[in-house]
Parts: structure tokens; sequence; C-alpha cells
């Protein structure tokens, strides 16, 4: 029997340890965002750190301007891949505390309906279940060979969930601590329920605040109305001016950097039949509305695109109010792929702005903090490993995906450190996470748990 099988028949007869470990952290309410909850927080940290230094790992707590992060340190050889661990230990707030079936630092085993077994609590999916397969993968190859495959760096944070306001500092006060081949990120989600995914993108943000101001002050309807300008009619005509018929956006220089996705992946996706009626009609939606001659899961993983997020202006109370209002609003964001620059998006946009703007009237800009999109190449070495590892597990191809959203975490990795990021998850979409009653399938947690020891040991090769 090969290292392996046996460390994956130590994980299959520590099932009910490592769930008891689980449970043990989830018990912890680290919930980031409250201050009353702030020696919680540390307490979950310090747990962790003395599970790692359990199996051998060099680890302590470590201050930064919030809640403090556990750093770990694993080096068995020299030679050895080496790669940096990153997850967090902070959970989200509970409330309404009332629409919890169980209380959320209680956790219990439940049945589902469909006969799943799951573990629920807060934390059990986001982040701390994931966590844990991962250091209980590792927990499993230092019990059968007393080393691990490659050497590994632990950065797990306390402040996730409160925006990770000073882990950017953090990670470039500690870059050369913290130099590895290549990071992981354990927060993402599979496709379903028996089909693996790996995130090779995501995309980046820009968030731009547009104030459209006419008279200097609001207007009777009935004095004024026909003659004054109206900076809600003027504000609306440069959002509806966003995109054209087909879906695609106007602003100049857009789809610079944008690049087309391989066939080969493409054919992939087409493979998966995400329809229409099953993605948008969840949401009570029939038809897409990106751009026409795209699959439905290219505009919502690998196009850029621009959502009006919001609308202020005029009166907005109960009742009636004849009023032209000085000034309107919008709240806009940008969903950036590929080598697009949030810079250029950005001012791009402000001129096509200003271009609409009559000459009596006025624009103001606030804009927000942006993110370039991370991409992994198609061709990636450690990409190719895990996905081999994970077929292995699952006995399916994993789907190599993009996400919609942002993980930060991955830009700060690529900029300080630069190392690109593998996004592995066992997550499902059924797994109320930020909402009452989170769980984490059992399934999700076990056969997480053998795919990070597949996974280490492809990277060892």
């Amino acid at each position: 029997m090969s290292h392996l099988d046996q460390v994956l028949s130590k994980i299959d007869a520590d099932l009910d340890g490592s769930l008891e470990r689980l449970f043990q952290w989830l018990k912890v309410p680290s919930i980031s965002t409250d201050p009353a909850f702030k020696e919680h927080c540390r307490k979950a940290g310090q747990w962790l750190v003395d599970e790692l230094k359990g199996i051998g790992v060099d680890a302590s707590l470590r201050e930064t301007g919030g809640h403090p992060a556990v750093v770990g340190h694993a080096k068995d050889g020299q030679g050895k891949p080496h790669v940096l661990f990153y997850g967090h230990y902070d959970v989200q707030p509970v409330d309404p505390l009332d629409l919890w079936d169980t209380p959320p630092f209680e956790p219990k085993l439940a049945t589902l309906p469909d006969g799943r077994k799951v573990i629920s609590a807060r934390g059990a999916a986001d982040d701390k279940g994931q966590v844990l397969t991962f250091v209980e993968a590792c927990r499993a190859w230092k019990a059968v060979t007393g080393s691990l495959p490659i050497n590994i760096t632990f950065l797990v944070e306390g402040a996730e969930e409160d925006g990770s306001k000073f882990l950017p500092e953090f990670i470039a006060a500690n870059k050369d601590e913290l130099k590895a081949d290549v990071a992981l990120v354990c927060d993402t989600g599979m496709w379903d329920q028996d089909t693996p995914a790996i995130t090779s993108s995501l995309r980046g943000m820009v968030y731009e605040e547009v104030i459209v101001r006419c008279a200097d002050r609001d207007l009777h309807s009935g004095q004024f109305g026909g003659a004054a300008r109206n900076p809600i009619h003027v504000l609306s005509k440069i959002i509806a001016a966003i995109h054209d018929e087909n879906g695609r956006i106007t602003i100049k220089d857009f789809y610079d950097g944008v690049h087309e996705t391989p066939t080969q992946v493409l054919e992939q996706w087409k493979k998966l039949n995400l329809t229409e009626e099953e993605f948008l009609g969840q949401i009570g939606l029939k038809e897409s509305a990106g751009e026409k001659g795209r699959m439905l899961i290219e505009q919502i993983q690998s196009r850029p695109t621009c959502d009006v997020n919001g609308i202020i202006g005029g009166y907005t109370g109960e009742g009636t109010k004849t009023v032209i209002a000085a000034e309107a609003r919008c709240k806009v964001s940008f969903r950036l792929v590929g080598d697009q620059d949030p810079e250029k998006i950005s001012a791009n946009f402000q001129a096509f702005v200003r271009e609409r703007i009559p000459s009596d009237c006025s624009v103001e800009f606030i804009k927000h903090k942006g993110s370039r999109a991370l991409a992994l190449p198609h061709d990636f070495a450690a990409l190719t490993a895990a996905k081999a590892a994970l077929h292995d597990e699952w006995k399916k191809d994993p789907i190599v995906i993009g996400m919609g959203g942002s993980i930060p975490v991955g830009g700060d990795f690529k900029r300080t450190l630069g190392l690109d990021t593998l996004f592995v998850g066992f997550g499902l979409d059924d797994d109320r996470i930020h909402s009452p009653n989170e769980k984490y399938d059992v399934k999700s947690f076990h056969k997480g748990t053998r795919s990070w020891a597949r996974i280490l040991a492809a990277l060892a090769k």
C-alpha cells in the first residue's frame, strides 16, 4: 500500500475525531465585526495554533491592527515545493437569531430531507470547516509518514468577515516570511454535490459614485417643469447609454485587455448545460440580460460587466411632492476580467459621463478602491496537478471555472508576494453562508480532506 493510500485510510478511520475537533472550534463565537467578541476571536486563533503545534507545525498568534493572525511553518526538507495556505477563523454575525433551528454555536449533526448528513453551525462552511479539511489532511500525512510531502506556510486570519482591513499591511510587512511557490485558498465551492471545482480566475472591480447637479435648489415642477434641467433625466440617459442593444458596454476602450476563453474550456462549460431556466428561474427571471452571442456561464464568469447598484434623487417619501430635484446620484460597479486596467476603466467611465452632461449642469465623482482581475494560466503546473488529484478522488473531471465575485487576498498575494493562487473549496450553493442555519455537508468535509491529501501528494511531484 502506498503512502497516499495509507493516508487516505487514516483520514477515513479518523473521521469521527476530525468532526469532534471541528465541533470544538465551531463552539467558539469568533465574530470579528462585533467588538464584544474580541476575546473569542483570539481564543479561536489560539485553538488553531494549538492544533497546528500538535502536528508539529511551528505556529503562533501574530498581532495585526485588528484580530490576530495565525502563522505557522512546516518545512521538512530542502528542495520540496512550498505552498502558502490561507483561510480565516472568524465568522459572520448570527442575526436574526430566532431564524436558527439550533443555537449557532452549538454544532450539531443533522440529516436533510434528501438524506444528506450535514454539520449545522455558524462557520461550518465559512470558513472553519474548509480550513480544517486542509489541517486534517496534514494531520494524516504526519501520522502516517512523520512528515509532509511538501513545505507549507499557514496564514489564517481573523478578520476576513470584517474586510481584512489589516491583512495587506501584514502581508507586506512579512513578505519574506510568507514567500512560497504557490498559494492555496480553501474558501470556495464545488460545482455540485458530486463535481469538484477549481476557481482559476476572479473578476476585478471598479466602483464609482456619480452626482449630477443642475439647479441650485429643488424646484416646483409646475413652475419650472419643461424648462429646467432635471438631473434625474440627465443621469437616466447616461445610464441607458452604457449598454447597447446587444448588451455590450459602450465606454471607450472598455474591452481592452479582455481575452477570449480557450476553446477547450468553452467546450467543457458547454457540457455543463447551465440554462437560463435553471440559473435565473430560481430568482424569478427567465431571460439573460448579458451580451448576446455569449453562453450564460460566460456572462457570469469570464465576461466584464457594468451594473448600476443604486439610484437616488428627488422625493422618495410617502405621498406626493411635485419637485424637480437639484441633484441625482447613482452607484456603479464594474466587474473586470483579463488584463483590464481599473484606472483606465475609471478614467474612461468618467469621460463618458462628462461628455453627456449639459453645459449648465455639473458632475462629481466619488471613486472607491479598484482591483485587477486574477487568472491562472491554463497550463499552470499546480493547476494541472490539482485537477488530476481531484479527479482521482471524485472520479469526475473537476470544473475549472471563473468566479464572478472577488476574493481580495488573491490580489494581495499576487501584488505583494508574486504568487498565483489555487482556489479549491468544497462548499455548496445551499450551505447558507452568512445566513441562519449555515451548514457544511459531512461528505464535503470528509472528501475535502481526502482531496487535500491527494493534492499535497500531487504537488510534491
